[in-house]
């Protein structure tokens, strides 16, 4: 293939999926954009406003903030050890992925491990159903949207959020381990968080397994090759292991944990599935 004919069908793929984006939005419609009254002079600009910023909005926003953080502190500050599991809304039951992440659940919490999911359907939902079907402890922290979430009914304790910032605090913050399946952008931006924070010292050092390795392939060889252009070192993209089994990730959980943690974890014989 020639490489004019080769970028000429790029192109022609990039606008479909232009206009595959302006369509749906059309549909949707957009969220309100603030910006000070003040600020603004064309009319064009006043156009582009849909609400006045205040400070008293600010501060009533404020407010509405710190309400979570706090409601988010004070119900998972007693979990004891628990890891985060990450991945699809999208996935329905009986779904190899849906499935996989249904063993996951199962696996940490017959190892002594409470599950936390974003408490929604798909990945969330099976992990949250295998740590539920073993009497494990069971955690959904899940965000109001007008579409695709609501609390799946595997969860021992809902704790919903209005704010993704605040929700992905908590994801992070009471969790000894992370185990990411597949998703889409929610995931990936989960994933990213963790790893970012992982790399910079600010939590940790904690395991980020990646669970589907057909799925996280093509992920894996664009940071391998983001490492050549340099933009970060290759000791650096060694955050995640890749596999396909239940068992070896929460292996690789349990092996990673401080000594000071075994002592805290409560095993849940295993039952038949």
């Amino acid at each position: 293939m020639s490489v004019i004919r080769k970028r000429t069908e790029e192109e022609m793929s990039s606008r479909q999926w232009e206009r595959a984006w302006r369509q749906h939005w059309q549909k949707t419609g957009f969220s309100s954009y603030e910006l000070r009254l003040k600020d603004s002079i064309a009319h064009g600009e006043r156009d582009f406003l849909m609400q006045p910023r205040s400070l008293n909005r600010e501060d009533a926003r404020l407010r509405r903030i710190m309400s979570e953080f706090e409601q988010g502190l004070r119900r998972l500050h007693k979990l004891g050890p628990a890891v985060t599991v990450f991945g699809s809304a999208r996935v329905k039951p009986g779904h190899p992925y849906y499935e996989l992440s249904r063993q996951v659940g199962r696996k940490l919490a017959e190892a002594g491990l409470a599950v936390i999911t974003g408490g929604g359907p798909g990945i969330m939902e099976a992990a949250n159903r295998g740590a539920h079907e073993v009497g494990g402890l069971s955690y959904g922290l899940n965000i109001i949207l007008p579409h695709e979430q609501k609390p799946n009914p595997f969860i021992d304790e809902n704790i919903e959020f209005h704010y993704f910032f605040v929700r992905k605090v908590m994801l992070v913050k009471y969790s000894c381990a992370y185990i990411v399946l597949p998703g889409g952008l929610g995931a990936l931006d989960e994933l990213f968080e963790a790893a970012t924070l992982l790399q910079c010292g600010k939590i940790g050092p904690f395991p980020l397994v990646l669970v589907g390795r057909d799925f996280w392939r093509g992920m894996r060889d664009f940071l391998l090759f983001m490492a050549e252009q340099e933009g970060f070192g290759t000791e650096e993209i060694g955050f995640a292991r890749i596999t396909d089994s239940a068992e070896e990730a929460v292996e690789l959980v349990i092996r990673s944990l401080p000594p000071a943690l075994w002592n805290h974890l409560h095993p849940i014989e295993a039952r038949p599935v």
